[in-house]
């Protein structure tokens, strides 16, 4: 399903999505699905804008202050990097932990979740520089070589390659 006839599902459905991209619940509209159709739509709800996904990006790189998020993450306003970052907690994604108490200060970073999120975005990175100069592509330690991801079944001891892809079950 695309992510705009998504939308559209949830807004007609039992969801509806407030000015920061996070779902709201509504009223149920009869005859709709009780869940999301798909675990995309799902991972969607959790994390459906940029902007999460730039926090997210920057948090691999440890645990972060506001400020420090606030720089690394260009061009964000204050007041979405909060609200986003209250979101990311709501969903575990983040961790928000007082390193002052008197003003309270927090420092943010990645839970276990959040960190296969990143595993995810490194994927993403490397699709969305296809074409680009590679400078922030993963690279392999020992010799160098850009790091390429894929499907690996662990019963099967082997890597699923494309053309199996039809073959893949979400479950």
């Amino acid at each position: 399903m695309q992510i705009a006839s998504y939308i559209r599902w949830a807004q007609s459905a039992s969801l509806a999505y407030d000015g920061a991209m996070r779902p709201r619940r509504t009223r149920i509209a009869p005859g709709a699905p009780a869940v999301s159709p798909s675990p995309l739509a799902d991972a969607l709800l959790r994390v459906g804008d940029r902007w999460s996904l730039l926090i997210v990006d920057a948090l691999t790189e440890g645990p972060m202050r506001f400020n420090d998020l606030s720089r690394a993450v260009a061009g964000i306003a204050p007041n979405i990097l909060a609200d986003r970052l209250r979101h990311l907690e709501e969903v575990d994604i983040v961790i928000a932990e007082p390193y002052s108490a008197r003003p309270v200060r927090l420092e943010y970073r990645l839970t276990e979740e959040g960190r296969g999120l990143a595993g995810v975005l490194r994927s993403l990175a490397a699709w969305g520089g296809q074409g680009w100069d590679h400078s922030g592509a993963v690279h392999h330690r020992a010799c160098g070589a850009a790091m390429e991801g894929r499907w690996y079944c662990s019963t099967c001891d082997r890597v699923v390659d494309d053309d199996e892809a039809s073959e893949l079950l979400n479950v």
